[in-house]
């Protein structure tokens, strides 16, 4: 099958369950113009299919914003630096259960079956043509490079957008769903003793972009023992560093992976069906075991010339000296040209300034729970308490008007909705929740009217003349 047969099939099909459909969502009028019904901030991955789960359920007034140039939604072709996914290839996730729009069906309708036999896991930069294909199959609607500066509840069930954009300052909504990936709710974390103590010139952080070609020949130093450590390690030596050095503050490298025992027990499209003490311990484990590199991304960088390992090295101190940095750990110090941060995120909806007039009003974890001392962490504690659905819930009474039709579908979501909001092999499951959650509001927010229409309803269907047979 060629592409342009898949592109013919992914209409079939989807004619087949009557996509595109008129909404069933009653319009809402303002006198400050149009009032989209969904506005999702986020183009990407978790953006497109929230846009294609809301069109396939008739919630059709819906746009998607994005601050980055088409194509480029994510973080796949900016600062993503692997090789491949590390998802497993044959775990499905947007597609939303429609077989002609997996991974799988775009793969070998350009490469053929055989081709997809032969990879281990998915290509990077395939994943990112993926979504672009995606997007334009499904005529999803996205705006590219215009972004949230502010969400401002203006009314009881309205938000306006302030955005960055000459052309549209402003836009209302009725609901908003914050599709806006790993650092959405929160921000990529540097610790003080870096930022504090170092011109920027001297480290950058793997979210950012780093200069490799001025790195050519040179010494660095990454922070950090996850799987993004070892990527930047691999980039860095393929791109002329001399030497990378990955520094692990354990002992011994993470064996175990929790996500791939949460894929085949249930946990993961279950996980919302705990009780609070249940999940927090849940995630309390997954936090302390994280997810190590994949055994090919780390056999990719240790296998460079120029890679070295340093466990049971936490960094104590960082010195910049001449154009150099100092780096004190238990093991010694070590001299490096720059510095690569992989240590992560903080998620605080406190850190969010698109969310500055709500933010006091939501509701974390720390508020709902008050977790053992054995497992209590700070870290899971500043994270959002939110519905089964990912709506976010107010700490107080006057919050509640003002976060009503905000959800948070991105990693802010981990605690209380588990990995559905924060990776592939979870958005299956997710996207449906969350539809369901906005629609449903959607649907309360008209029920009298559309309750009113319901009984006053007098269209005849019967039309059958039963002079003839009566006697």
């Amino acid at each position: 099958m060629s592409l342009e047969a898949l592109n013919e099939q992914v209409k079939k099909d989807l004619s087949y369950l009557s996509f595109g459909g008129s909404s069933w969502v009653r319009p809402l009028q303002h006198p400050d113009g149009h009032v989209y019904d969904v506005v999702i901030i986020g183009g990407g991955q978790s953006g497109l299919a929230a846009a294609f789960g809301l069109m396939r359920d008739r919630v059709t007034n819906i746009l998607v914003l994005d601050e980055n140039c088409e194509g480029f939604e994510g973080p796949w072709e900016t600062y993503a630096r692997m090789v491949t996914l590390r998802t497993p290839k044959h775990l499905t996730s947007i597609d939303l259960g429609i077989p002609s729009l997996t991974f799988r069906s775009w793969w070998e309708a350009q490469f053929g079956e055989k081709s997809w036999e032969a990879i281990d896991k998915i290509p990077r930069g395939d994943w990112m043509n993926y979504l672009r294909w995606y997007r334009e199959v499904l005529g999803l609607p996205v705006r590219n490079e215009v972004k949230l500066n502010l969400l401002e509840p203006v009314e009881a069930g309205i938000y306006k957008l302030h955005l960055n954009n000459p052309e549209t300052s402003t836009l209302l909504a009725r609901k908003v769903i914050l599709a806006t990936g790993i650092q959405g709710g929160g921000e990529w974390h540097v610790p003080k003793i870096i930022s504090e103590k170092l011109p920027s010139h001297l480290y950058a952080h793997t979210s950012k972009k780093i200069d490799f070609p001025s790195l050519k020949g040179k010494k660095i130093a990454i922070l950090g023992g996850g799987a993004s450590a070892f990527d930047n390690a691999h980039f860095a030596l393929s791109e002329g560093v001399a030497e990378a050095h990955v520094f692990v503050r354990r002992n011994e490298m993470q064996r175990i992976n929790p996500i791939r025992q949460m894929e085949g027990s249930g946990l993961i499209e279950r996980f919302q069906t705990l009780s609070d003490e249940n999940k927090y311990k849940v995630m309390s484990h997954f936090f302390r075991h994280s997810q190590p590199p994949t055994n090919d991304t780390f056999e990719r960088a240790s296998s460079r010339p120029g890679f070295q390992l340093h466990l049971g090295s936490p960094w104590l101190d960082v010195e910049a000296a001449r154009d150099e940095v100092v780096v004190t750990t238990p093991q010694g110090k070590f001299s490096f040209d720059f510095l690569i941060i992989s240590t992560g995120l903080v998620t605080d909806p406190a850190l969010r300034p698109e969310l500055k007039l709500v933010e006091k009003h939501i509701a974390r974890w720390s508020d709902r729970y008050n977790a053992p001392i054995d497992i209590a962490n700070p870290l899971i504690d500043s994270h959002p308490y939110l519905s089964p659905g990912f709506a976010l819930q107010s700490r107080d009474e006057e919050g509640k008007k003002r976060l009503y039709g905000l959800f948070a579908y991105n990693y802010s979501a981990l605690i209380s909705c588990g990995i559905l909001a924060s990776a592939l092999s979870g958005m299956r499951f997710g996207i449906p929740k969350l539809v369901s959650a906005v629609a449903d509001q959607l649907f309360l927010d008209n029920r009298e009217e559309i309750l009113d229409e319901y009984f006053n309803y007098q269209e005849q269907e019967f039309i059958a003349d039963l002079t003839a047979i009566e006697s």
